[in-house]
């Protein structure tokens, strides 16, 4: 017989706060299109509520989200979380009849269940259901054709005709591109709005939200409001949130790409590895979520007992670059969530709708709201937001990653409230060139540590130095590799390993580096102008007779030019490589064992590649020495940065 649950009306919310359960699942013949039935319209699908139950909207974080969903696609696999979807003609798909209700016991009746609205990008909000039978929600989620952004949410979301669109073949996926803020598991759309560009062809992408002051306070207050129950939260159901993320990012990991090489610039595969490097951390973290251990210290005393509790620090505001718009966001908020922290992020001007797609992906991974928001901003609002950030008394943490001059701002700020502080700053990395060097490996370490993402990376080698003896062999070898292995182009073109510089300012500062070591003495090897493509692509350039008086061996020059330094002496080296007042990477080649445990131990820097030009991993402890910043990221050293140790004394015993 029919079940006899009645459809909720939309718009009266539940006051009942307990879980109902219900049971199981039917498919569309023919289709392939798994959904539930009014016997199990699981609380998996919403990704808030434990399996066979509704959570209400106030107990969301009493329940475990789900690890898997069907996809409702033909041949789709069954992990993570994953947006609903029907037939393209979801009007001729029958619905059979419901089974019969499940008998219930004679007792007191169980509270209705809170209200959950089914909204689609286009289509607004569909009717709420009741918890026992489901046939209403079920129908409408087969009528209602569904857009590649539909979602189950607590909260509405934007319409994918606002979202910011690609005007060139390349058209991005609307189903993740947003361009609201995202404050307390809500899109803010506001007035003002910034352009996002495609730095390869100029083209606008499309505009985001310009938020200020204002809503950088309410993102912080949203994390402070859902911080406490966040934290308190069993480490077992962050772990298990973060893993959901995790899947999600890995099955959208093209989408991603793509939105990566549109505003970013660099090759698509480039942009495919930064998304798999990214989603690494959700990964890592979620796993170490459980093994955030205090400690137990011997007293000197019988009747006392000495505790160590690690606890999260609280709101993190988390500050971000253009040039790995995804990793660096995860790689913090990783941490910081596992721990039991919450976040607001502000993602670079240039690059804010990576930020947004992973929020959306969030959002669907039953990360709740207010744990993860995004306050894109341009670069007029900039300032006064990071001041925001840095002041606001409910923010506990800071960490941020970009220019030195740009972090002692934010400490100057940070000061004034105490504030933890982690910070990732500027390099000058150099690579060191031995005579006993394997040659053809330190001229392919030398290609991956120059010109990956075309030079604009924090860690990318700023100054060869290479010894006497192997230096002209270095050098042609080099100059042939750059021309053989590296084309310039569209990052959307297959053959491509050098897309554009993000912007004209930074094709001056590579040519200004360039024209003031010509002026000095300096020969070009190869390139050293800019492309013919357009006005932001710049030619693989190679310096020789190059001194340490020339600007590009002073200064980060964050684009693909490499300089080489002739040495004589281990010693000379050392002092070279040393002299710069930041210390984030560095890197050698040799193959003799005591020299390379001098020189390791020597280089004043966080990282040391040995033999190797790309040193980062999620396992490693990502962080550097003078002013390159404080504190590590990443590594099982990374989750440290977002907890506080609390020392308990037990007394009396």
């Amino acid at each position: 017989m029919p079940c006899q649950a009645t459809a909720q009306p939309a718009g009266e919310a539940s006051t009942h706060g307990t879980a109902t359960p219900v049971p199981s699942e039917m498919v569309v013949p023919g289709r392939g299109l798994s959904r539930p039935s009014c016997q199990r319209l699981t609380a998996a699908a919403v990704g808030l509520g434990g399996e066979g139950h509704w959570p209400s909207a106030t107990t969301a974080l009493e329940h475990k989200p789900p690890l898997s969903l069907r996809r409702g696609l033909d041949g789709a696999e069954e992990t993570g979380l994953r947006q609903a979807a029907a037939p393209a003609n979801a009007d001729e798909v029958p619905i059979p009849e419901c089974p019969p209700a499940v008998p219930q016991r004679e007792a007191a009746p169980s509270p209705a269940p809170p209200q959950l609205l089914l909204r689609g990008g286009a289509g607004g909000p569909g009717p709420g259901f009741a918890a026992c039978g489901r046939c209403a929600a079920m129908a409408n989620l087969l009528t209602r054709q569904v857009t590649a952004a539909r979602r189950l949410l607590l909260f509405p979301a934007p319409s994918p005709g606002s979202a910011a669109t690609r005007r060139s073949s390349y058209a991005l996926p609307t189903a993740l591109v947003r361009r609201g803020g995202l404050v307390g598991g809500r899109w803010v759309e506001i007035p003002a709005a910034f352009p996002v560009q495609d730095p390869a062809s100029g083209e606008e992408l499309g505009r985001v939200a310009d938020c200020g002051p204002a809503e950088a306070r309410a993102a912080v207050r949203a994390a402070h409001e859902a911080g406490a129950a966040w934290g308190r939260l069993p480490a077992k159901e962050r772990s298990v949130r973060l893993r959901g993320w995790y899947e999600l990012m890995m099955e959208n990991k093209e989408e991603l790409a793509r939105i990566i090489t549109a505003e970013n610039g660099k090759p698509l595969k480039e942009a495919q590895g930064e998304i798999l490097y990214s989603a690494s951390f959700l990964e890592w973290f979620a796993e170490e979520a459980r093994r955030v251990y205090g400690d137990v210290i011997p007293a000197s005393a019988n009747d006392r007992r000495i505790l160590v509790l690690k606890q999260p620090v609280g709101v993190a505001a988390i500050i971000t670059p253009w040039n790995f718009p995804s990793a660096m966001i995860t790689r913090k908020v990783g941490a910081a969530l596992a721990a039991g922290c919450t976040v607001v992020v502000k993602p670079a001007e240039d690059t804010p709708l990576s930020a947004l797609a992973l929020g959306e992906l969030a959002n669907q991974a039953g990360i709740p709201a207010g744990v993860y928001n995004v306050v894109p901003c341009s670069r007029q609002q900039t300032a006064a937001v990071g001041e925001v950030l840095c002041t606001d008394p409910l923010v506990a943490k800071i960490s941020f990653t970009g220019s030195t001059a740009t972090g002692k701002i934010l400490l100057k700020h940070a000061a004034g409230t105490v504030k933890r502080v982690s910070m990732e700053l500027g390099g000058h990395a150099p690579f060191i060139v031995f005579d006993s060097a394997n040659v053809d490996r330190a001229v392919a370490g030398a290609l991956a540590s120059k010109y990956r993402n075309s030079g604009q990376t924090c860690v990318c080698t700023n100054r060869f130095l290479v010894q006497k003896g192997i230096h002209d062999k270095f050098v042609e070898k080099f100059a042939k590799a750059i021309e053989r292995e590296l084309h310039v182009g569209s990052g959307f073109d297959a053959k491509t390993t050098q897309g554009p510089l993000i912007n004209e300012k930074a094709v001056e500062k590579v040519e200004r580096h360039i024209n003031d070591a010509v002026s000095q003495g300096a020969s070009i090897v190869t390139g050293g102008k800019r492309h013919s493509l357009g006005k932001n692509f710049f030619e693989p350039t190679l310096l020789s007779n190059v001194t340490t008086k020339m600007l590009c061996t002073q200064e980060e020059t964050f684009g693909p030019l490499a300089p080489v330094i002739k040495f004589e002496t281990e010693a000379e080296a050392i002092a070279i490589a040393n002299a710069a007042n930041v210390g984030l990477a560095g890197y050698f080649y040799s193959q003799d064992p005591a020299q390379i445990w001098r020189v390791a131990e020597q280089l004043e820097v966080g990282m040391v590649g040995v033999n190797e030009g790309i040193v980062s991993s999620v396992e490693s402890p990502f962080g550097g020495v003078k002013q390159s910043g404080l504190g590590r990221e990443g590594s099982k050293y990374g989750i440290d940065e977002y907890l506080e140790i609390k020392y308990v004394c037990f007394g009396g015993l």
